[in-house]
């Protein structure tokens, strides 16, 4: 089995002062950034955590990690295929339950691509290749609830 090693920096960029005082006292803004990538991602906690709104949360990265895994494997697999994609685009939907004690753990996640082919013919193909590339994710795999596909697979 072949092993790949990730690095990631999370900095906490949210003291304003008095640290973590209470819970109300310290900022939730934070930066995330990898070795060789030169931009940096302006995370924050959900709103409902006293987050920045304007910032992505843990959630929001949790999410687009399961939908940019799931596109990159279908968009492999229609090439294999000879199925040709002209755009792909996604609005992932996901319910995080959150228990009394304020942990959670997301439940479902439901995957929404609109994906263009230029062959009519493929569809039903293109549309069957979602199971595949669910199957294929790497972070899916590693997931723990129902991951729902609706697809919506035009000529374009």
């Amino acid at each position: 089995m072949k092993k790949h090693n990730y690095q990631i920096k999370v900095e906490w960029t949210g003291n304003e002062g008095n640290g973590t005082l209470n819970y109300k006292s310290y900022n939730r803004n934070h930066k995330i950034i990898a070795p060789g990538k030169y931009d940096e991602i302006k995370g924050s906690s959900d709103p409902s955590f006293l987050g920045d709104q304007t910032r992505y949360n843990p959630e929001d990265l949790f999410l687009s990690s399961l939908s940019a895994c799931h596109m990159l494997w279908y968009l492999h697999l229609c090439s294999v295929h000879k199925i040709t994609v002209t755009d792909y685009v996604d609005n992932a939907t996901g319910i995080m339950e959150e228990t009394e004690n304020g942990s959670g753990k997301f439940t479902e996640v439901t995957l929404n691509p609109i994906v263009k082919i230029i062959d009519e013919n493929m569809i039903p193909k293109a549309n069957e290749l979602h199971k595949e590339a669910n199957k294929m994710c790497f972070i899916a795999n590693s997931c723990n609830f129902k991951i729902g596909h609706n697809p919506n697979t035009l000529v374009g």
